[in-house]
């Protein structure tokens, strides 16, 4: 068992991936966290989505707490997810970023304050590389936004728009994807009222930042008992 004073050991699902060395670069100036590929105390999974079901089972049968950060996933990845937390500490983000649990939490009390007066755009830039759009960071910045104002992001969320004579629905909130270069992440949520805008913004300007959270929610985790949690329950310990 691991005592208060030994490094708390990272096993990375996909140690190769972008998140995976950038996290392993961390943990290099970090004596609080060791890469342990093999007896791991916090598995961090940053893969891709059809690794996920591998990934929760091998959380399961070793009790072993696991971050995962992958983006992507659809209902049935939540289910398992949901399902793997009765088990095991699960901890879900879209994004690790302290700076992004926090804009979250600025974006749901906006939105509780502003009402559906003020329309909600999200805009999103990244890579040319990445493969799904919106951002999972965007929705998840949707999803605070419709708490706030008490819906169901499902119910609102305007994905895509193209065509002529489209008018905005009451309450929607609408989302813009770009793709180009070697961005790492932009996200810009836009209250838009009758002559006044207020925009709550976040630049990640390397994978440094996610893979700092990455290590303080893995912290987070450890010896935690089993349930589902995200980066604000990080940030509100």
């Amino acid at each position: 068992m691991r005592t208060p004073h030994q490094p708390l050991r990272l096993t990375l699902v996909a140690p190769n991936g972008r998140m995976g060395q950038a996290i392993a670069t961390t943990v290099e100036t970090d004596p609080r966290f060791a890469i342990d590929q093999d007896h791991g105390d916090v598995l961090v999974d940053f893969s891709a989505p059809d690794a996920l079901a591998g990934s929760l089972d091998r959380a399961i049968a070793s009790a072993t707490p696991i971050l995962i950060g992958t983006t992507g996933l659809d209902d049935l990845a939540a289910s398992r997810i949901a399902e793997a937390a009765r088990t095991v500490p699960v901890l879900h983000a879209a994004n690790t970023s302290l700076g992004v649990a926090l804009l979250a939490d600025l974006v749901e009390r906006a939105a509780r304050v502003l009402g559906t007066e003020w329309d909600v755009e999200i805009l999103e830039m990244h890579h040319r590389l990445k493969a799904d759009a919106p951002s999972g960071t965007a929705l998840a910045l949707g999803e605070a936004a419709a708490r706030g104002r008490g819906q169901v992001l499902a119910a609102q969320a305007d994905r895509a728009r193209d065509g002529t004579g489209l008018v905005r629905r009451e309450g929607a909130i609408g989302f813009a994807a770009l793709r180009g270069g070697t961005v790492v992440g932009d996200h810009d949520v836009i209250f838009a009222g009758s002559e006044e805008r207020l925009i709550l913004s976040h630049r990640a300007e390397s994978r440094a930042v996610f893979a700092r959270g990455a290590l303080a929610a893995a912290r987070f985790l450890a010896g935690r008992e089993p349930g589902l949690y995200s980066m604000r329950d990080v940030v509100a310990a």
